[in-house]
């Protein structure tokens, strides 16, 4: 991203995201440490949710990431895990691992917001490598017409990152229902869960946030370009 005097604009969002990742690390990593009273690891949950689920052939896998690298891969039909995540008991732990069920559970379920986003992922990726190349030339050579490519680019990463909102929210339900369901959890320890679930979504909504405002620069920056031409 280049520097414009709008940029001050996106500041305050900015420091939002940073720290939605610091929360939802530190939250992670405080109810990392309280222990599930079903004494069970999150890989075994993980396993329990998808056979109850009728997703037998779905394998659980350690992730070869770090620290809440978890995630499902929808092209592989896989969830996995990180190594705090698949071996750890703590209300954490089931917890992350129980909301990567709940993403496979919306694939099986052709769940209609799921289905989009995976749809919306090319469209996506070619708006995040394109969009700055144009901004930087339109913006530079003020020709709004650059500009404005580049926004309808970025405008396609964007509906990506709000797409994705539902997505999460949808799988961190699933997982509190499951969890409290199949007593995984207790009612108390299913509080201190939904912590970490919310604290995580957190992370999702301020990325949404970024971006709808970077895109709302992008749109003034070409409104004060296309008035200088």
């Amino acid at each position: 991203m280049f520097f414009h005097p709008l940029d001050f604009l996106v500041l305050p969002f900015v420091l939002l995201a940073l720290y939605a990742q610091f929360k939802v690390s530190r939250t992670f990593t405080k109810y990392a440490k309280v222990p599930a009273r079903s004494g069970i690891i999150g890989a075994q949950v993980a396993r329990g949710l998808l056979d109850a689920n009728g997703l037998h052939h779905v394998p659980v896998e350690l992730s070869g990431g770090g620290k809440l690298s978890d995630h499902y891969d929808p092209r592989s039909r896989v969830v996995r895990l990180s190594q705090d995540v698949y071996h750890g008991y703590s209300v954490a732990s089931l917890g992350v691992a129980s909301h990567e069920v709940g993403h496979a559970i919306q694939h099986a379920q052709s769940y209609a917001p799921l289905a989009l986003r995976h749809a919306f992922v090319p469209v996506a990726n070619a708006g995040s490598m394109l969009a700055m190349p144009l901004f930087l030339a339109g913006f530079f050579f003020h020709w709004s017409g650059l500009i404005l490519a580049g926004i309808l680019f970025f405008s396609a990463a964007v509906l990506f990152q709000v797409i994705t909102l539902p997505v999460e929210f949808n799988a961190s339900n699933r997982a509190l229902q499951m969890l409290q369901h199949y007593n995984y959890v207790s009612k108390d320890e299913l509080k201190l869960t939904k912590k970490v679930l919310g604290a995580a979504a957190l992370t999702y909504v301020a990325s949404a946030l970024v971006a709808v405002v970077e895109l709302l620069k992008y749109v003034l920056i070409f409104s004060g370009t296309s008035r200088e031409e």
